[in-house]
Parts: structure tokens; sequence; C-alpha cells
């Protein structure tokens, strides 16, 4: 319990932080414009489930304290909060946007803004940290590195980091980050901000250089994704039943994760590292 505090007054000290406002502006934009039109909620619950079957196919068998590393899945939709919950005593969300964190400490979590390139917690603060498509919306890989180096520094030896960024081995994700930020926001494809990335292999070296050992890798979220967004927004306004169907297909798309060519299909590549 006496950890458990100590995050706890972690948090609310993190949170009275001001960051910049050219790294939280863009969030807050996001954030607001989300939760006013709360749109693509059912893809978000496909989103959602492939990412918890991720951590629950990784968990560790000892996790008391879990930081998860950024809350827009949490204002999105379900998100993580209630499995990391469920598989801890204590978990802590941040974000380094004060309104995404404000709308999901509404939903009962605790919260701080704080940025994952310089993390406002104690060294080996936390035996878990999730961090799903947090490092992916950096200008460069060099602050990728200086995320891993702080989340090396937060956990403690033998803690567990679950990871997943935008894998650029896939095509579609390559010719998307290609693009200029102003016509996807325009086509309605990519609603925020997105940045440098990394492939599985880069993935894997610079987590070692970080001092992780990289437990297992995979890749997620096979479906095509222009068009799944696209008809999930059509089957929001159908039945529960249409939504269920729609959903279990989707669901099939993640067979693809068994085949070979796992790393040109999923949309995300996944990480799962200890540190030394």
């Amino acid at each position: 319990m006496a950890g458990t505090r100590r995050v706890r007054y972690l948090l609310k000290r993190a949170a009275r932080k001001t960051l910049p406002v050219k790294d939280h502006a863009p969030w807050d934009l996001v954030a607001e414009e989300w939760l006013e039109q709360d749109v693509d909620r059912l893809w978000r619950r496909h989103a959602d489930h492939v990412n918890r079957q991720l951590v629950e196919s990784w968990w560790p068998q000892h996790a008391r304290r879990v930081l998860k590393t950024d809350l827009f899945d949490e204002i999105a939709g379900e998100g993580l909060a209630t499995a990391l919950a469920a598989r801890s005593e204590h978990a802590a969300g941040m974000d380094i946007s004060g309104r995404i964190v404000s709308a999901a400490c509404r939903q009962g979590l605790d919260g701080a803004v704080a940025d994952v390139r310089r993390l406002p917690f104690a060294t080996a603060s936390f035996d878990v940290v999730v961090s799903n498509s947090t490092l992916d919306h950096f200008e460069t890989t060099n602050e990728i590195d200086r995320a891993f180096r702080e989340i090396h520094r937060v956990l403690r030896v033998g803690g567990t980091l679950i990871l997943t960024l935008d894998n650029p081995t896939n095509p579609v994700v390559g010719l998307r980050n290609a693009l200029p930020m102003g016509a996807l926001r325009w086509a309605g494809l990519v609603p925020y901000p997105i940045g440098a990335t990394l492939r599985r292999s880069e993935l894997k070296r610079r987590l070692r250089s970080a001092k992780f050992d990289v437990r297992a890798t995979a890749a997620l979220l096979h479906c095509p994704r222009v068009w799944s967004v696209w008809r999930s927004r059509t089957m929001a306004r159908r039945s529960s039943a249409d939504q269920t169907r729609f959903l279990a297909n989707l669901e099939r798309w993640e067979g693809l994760a068994r085949w070979p060519t796992r790393f040109l299909t999923g949309h995300l590549v996944a990480a799962c590292a200890v540190r030394r």
C-alpha cells in the first residue's frame, strides 16, 4: 500500500507541472474535437479488443504497479484502463494533454499530465509500463530513444515494457506517413499528429541499446484499416447484431498474425521487453 500511495502522490505532483505549449496544444485540440464529435466508437472497440489480447498474452506473473503512457484510448473508447486495473494493485495513466487527462479522470482513473520523454516519477516506480502507439508521434527517432531511457528508469529491474508503434513496413502505413498531415486530416483518415516510427529490426536494436532484453515481437491490426474505419462509421447506425457480426469479421483478419507476412499486413509492430 505504501507503493500505491507513493504513485498517487507522484501523479498529483506531476499534474501540477506545465508542459511547453508546442507539445500539448495539438493534442488538446484533438481531445476537444474527439469528445465533441464522438466518432469511430465501433472501430475503437475492435482496436481496444486487439490491444487487450496483446497485453494479456504478455502480462508478467507479478505486477503490482502499472503505468500507461497515454490516455487517448480511454477517451476514444473503453481503452485498456479497466483491464490493467484488474491485473494490478494500482493502474496509473498519463498523457501530454491536460484535456485528455481530465476526460479520462472523469472515468475514475488516476492520471497525470506528463511527457514520456521526461517522466516525473521516481526510479523503479512501476512493475509494468504499457505504451500502445504513444512513441510514434515524435518528430525524430532520437526522441523515441529518450522515451525508452525514461521508461527504463521508472521500471524496476525485471519490469516489463509492452509497446506498440506504427509499422512502417506495412505499405499503407508507409504511404500514410509520407503524406502531408493537412491532407490526412482533411480526408478524415488521421485526426492526430503522426511522427517517426521504427521497423521491427530497428525497434529491437534500440530497445537493446536502452538496456532492455527483447522477449517477443508481434504484428497486430491486420484488417484493411481505411476501409474498416469507413465501414465502422456506416455500421454504427445499424443494429447491435449487425455490429457484432462486423466486429467478428474484423477479428478474423487477426489470423494473419500467424502468417510469415505478418509484418507486412499488421498496422502496428509490438514488442515485449524486460528491464535489465
